[in-house]
């Protein structure tokens, strides 16, 4: 079928707010500057509300939404979009992970692994923004593997990505209250823990504008101290430390050297990767987050374009210049894990360069870079888990919407997972929580695998039903494959590998293995359990429906701005491809 005969025919009418696959629902254009999708069922019930209660400040607001289900708010904007994209899981993965993983791999495994990911990600994003123009669905692009894959694989991914957020939720508070400790405050890690907890807890009162506003303005902090963190080590390597500290004299790259590049030989690199893909983890969140804005299909694009700057500038810039300033030998690096803000290579870099209040300053930012992403982790694992209910994948009561277009009992359900933080209080609570990092680290590469294996397949279908690419209102740059699959292959080999032979010299065992690779049996039980219960199984193309629920698009205006941007100078163009 055409896309103008998709146009006139009523059956195929593009897609709703729901993320019911199979029903029919009014076209909702895209790339149209007047398009506002209403923040519930009923825009006029809405505005009616009081103020506060459309805030979900008051008992009224925590009565059920009426209408049908999948009606979550359509309150952002693209600043918020924007940010979330370039730095919404900036978290404890770069600002304090990155520490332990430089002692491992040493300051050249530190930028070939996060490249490679980095790489990896890039992809991810434009593959899941594509399908998120076409087929905007509210609150779990796992309904793309249940689309286009296998429903019980969907079934998987939607209940594995609910998971890994419920289990980064107490790791990042555990990480901020000891964060505090930092300071030597003399106050118990647990009081800071329940004090972030109902500081995440009073956001997510606040429903989709909280997390979104929160999000904007803890992004740009994070982003804001990455770059003076980047300027300062600019002017360190080149000597302009503070005069007697250790950068008073010209210091260049003198770390690749002595104490050198690699530390721990090939198996350090491959040490690395699993770090990458937890300092990464959470980047998709925008096509999630997409779903509850005003326009999804205008803002989506903008906002996944600036996920390049995030991987260059951000992560791999600032890498580099901890690989410069911090010996991968430092003594404070070892065994740093994720949860000591002490051993972050950020704070050392500026505690050696003798620069009085910029490493509490930087140990703020981690703080506040922790709390978003538990933020995070309660937003993702929530709305992931109301489609699930709402597909009949999780019970029914997770699909409660109430008035402020919270989903109520989800978030609670996410949120109950918050006092295992306690456990990492207790003596044994360092082996549970590298228990947990290991699970959510690996958990990530299979989320976005199925993102990825999901645009391939829509491609494949999207041909075998005589569709082409220009069709297409919003394209991957790098098509439908790249260097996806070599580069989580790669990965998931590299942490193989990790597993059965461990850094240090100890022999293999079952627990260091499973301690590395537990996600892949979870994972599996949660796709047998999904069969069982739907007995569904692959999909072949010629099942694949890329009709139905398919936003329907105002040609007459892309055209108008393709020819638009073709007009540019070159200069332009190439400004227009990465902003």
């Amino acid at each position: 079928m055409a896309a103008s005969d998709l146009k006139e025919d009523p059956e195929y009418s593009g897609l709703s707010k729901s993320s019911y696959p199979d029903e029919k629902h009014e076209a909702a254009p895209a790339y149209d500057d007047s398009e506002s999708l209403s923040p519930g069922p009923d825009s006029s019930e809405w505005h009616k509300l009081s103020f506060w209660t459309r805030n979900g400040c008051t008992i009224e607001s925590f009565k059920r939404r009426k209408g049908p289900v999948g009606n979550l708010n359509a309150t952002m904007k693209p600043r918020h979009l924007h940010m979330i994209a370039i730095g919404g899981s900036i978290g404890a993965g770069l600002f304090v992970g990155s520490g332990s993983a430089l002692s491992s791999g040493g300051p050249a495994a530190l930028l070939i692994a996060f490249g490679i990911i980095g790489i990896m990600i890039f992809n991810v994003v434009y593959a899941l923004g594509e399908l998120a123009v076409i087929f905007p669905v509210s609150g779990g692009f796992y309904t793309y593997s249940t689309r286009f894959i296998d429903p019980s694989w969907g079934f998987a991914m939607g209940w594995n990505y609910v998971f890994q957020w419920a289990i980064v939720l107490p790791l990042e508070l555990t990480v901020a209250g000891l964060t505090v400790d930092y300071w030597k405050s003399g106050v118990s890690i647990a009081v800071w823990i329940t004090i972030f907890w109902f500081a995440i807890i009073a956001i997510n009162v606040f429903g989709t504008l909280g997390y979104a506003e929160e999000e904007f303005w803890s992004s740009l902090l994070k982003l804001i101290a990455i770059v003076i963190f980047m300027l300062i080590g600019v002017a360190l390597c080149a000597g302009g430390g503070p005069a007697g500290g250790k950068y008073d004299e010209y210091w260049g790259a003198r770390t690749f050297y002595n104490p050198g590049a690699f530390a721990n030989g090939f198996k350090g690199l491959c040490a690395v990767f699993v770090t990458a893909a937890f300092a990464f983890s959470g980047t998709e969140l925008v096509g999630l987050a997409a779903a509850e804005s005003e326009n999804p299909a205008k803002a989506l694009p903008g906002a996944i374009k600036q996920v390049f700057w995030r991987i260059t500038l951000f992560y791999i810039l600032s890498l580099m210049f901890i690989g410069l300033l911090v010996e991968h030998t430092d003594e404070r690096l070892m065994g740093s894990g994720l949860s000591d803000s002490q051993a972050s290579p950020f704070v050392i870099a500026a505690k050696d360069a003798g620069l009085v209040g910029f490493d509490s300053f930087m140990n703020v930012v981690i703080m506040v870079s922790v709390i978003s992403i538990g933020n995070s982790g309660v937003y993702g694992g929530s709305r992931t888990l109301t489609a699930l209910a709402e597909q009949g994948y999780a019970p029914k009561f997770f699909a409660y919407i109430d008035k402020s277009g919270r989903p109520l009992f989800s978030v609670i359900f996410i949120l109950m997972f918050s006092p295992i933080a306690y456990v990492g209080l207790s003596s044994s609570g360092e082996i549970v929580f590298a228990w947990l990092q290991a699970l959510s680290g690996l958990a990530a590469l299979f989320t976005w695998g199925s993102i990825c294996l999901s645009h391939i397949r829509f491609r494949r279908a999207w041909k075998y039903h005589g569709h082409t690419l220009d069709e297409l209102p919003f394209k991957a740059i790098f098509g439908d494959r790249a260097l996806n699959p070599p580069a989580r292959s790669l990965t998931l080999l590299n942490q193989f590998a990790v597993a059965l032979y461990p850094l240090g010299g100890d022999p293999p065992s079952a627990e260091a293995f499973f301690k590395a690779y537990l996600a892949l049996p979870i994972v599996l039980i949660f796709w047998i359990g999904g069969f069982i219960w739907k007995r569904a199984g692959w999909l072949r193309t010629n099942q694949i429906d890329v009709d139905t629920n398919r936003r329907v698009v105002d040609w007459d205006r892309i055209t108008g701005e393709k020819k638009r941007v073709a007009a540019m100078p070159m200069w332009r163009r190439i400004m227009h491809l990465f902003f």
